[in-house]
């Protein structure tokens, strides 16, 4: 019995770079985590988090967000607090 089995996947370029600077950063390759979500998938006996379909509004978010519109910018914590009105 093979003690390993091989996990293909294609993923975009970019959020493969990314996710990798990330496990590096956390001493890990891809191989290690990707061990470590089906260990969590296991153990957990599903996703270990939660998937939800964003609202209407979040989407709008999204995209305002993304297209750097309706953005409110801070300078510091304090700032954002103020104009959160806390």
């Amino acid at each position: 019995m093979s003690k390993t089995a091989m996990v293909r996947a294609r993923v975009e370029p970019d959020l493969k770079t990314h996710a990798e600077t990330v496990f590096s950063r956390l001493g890990l390759n891809a191989t290690q985590a990707i061990t470590m979500f089906y260990k969590q998938v296991e153990l957990r006996d599903g996703l270990p988090f939660d998937v939800v379909v964003p609202t209407a509004t979040t989407r709008r978010a999204f995209e305002d967000s993304e297209a750097g519109r309706n953005l409110v910018v801070c300078e510091d914590a304090d700032d954002m607090f103020r104009k959160l009105g806390l």
